[in-house]
């Protein structure tokens, strides 16, 4: 059988064109992945070494972050050049834009509507969603974009 464009793995040597509409699922496949890395690793670190979960949430992230990064890379741009640590390193730092954005948002609703403090989990949305929409468009455009290849 054989393997479908949308999950199939690109080796460094074939340059692809991925349509923006295929990277941005990619995009979400690659995120819940780095989701369930930093949550697990967050209680890991919190529940069995009794870490201060401030400083095991930064561990978590640059441990999510830096899966993320090589999943999106290979998976979601299809990156034909070697990494580096500059690209690892202007990744980490957009990827902390975007949840800035996701924390700035969620703030923001939970101050002004009193709909959304009382259903936190839709000022949790909105701050995913902008987060995401921040986190796709500098990692197509700053990150792994074409002219970076």
């Amino acid at each position: 059988m054989a393997s479908t464009p949308f999950i199939r793995a690109v080796p460094y040597n074939s340059p692809v064109h991925i349509a923006p509409v295929t990277q941005f699922l990619r995009f979400c496949i690659v995120g819940t992945i780095g989701f369930v890395i930093d949550a697990a690793i967050l209680l890991a670190l919190v529940s069995a070494l009794g870490a201060d979960p401030y400083a095991a949430r930064v561990v978590s992230f640059l441990a999510a972050a830096s899966v993320t990064w090589w999943l999106n890379r290979r998976f979601t741009f299809a990156v034909v050049a070697r990494p580096s640590g500059a690209e690892w390193t202007r990744y980490v730092a957009f990827m902390t834009l975007g949840a800035l954005a996701n924390y700035g948002a969620y703030a923001i609703a939970i101050t002004v509507s009193d709909f959304v403090r009382a259903n936190l989990w839709l000022g949790v949305a909105l701050g995913s969603v902008c987060g995401l929409a921040i986190n796709f468009v500098t990692s197509r455009a700053f990150v792994f974009g074409e002219r970076r290849a």
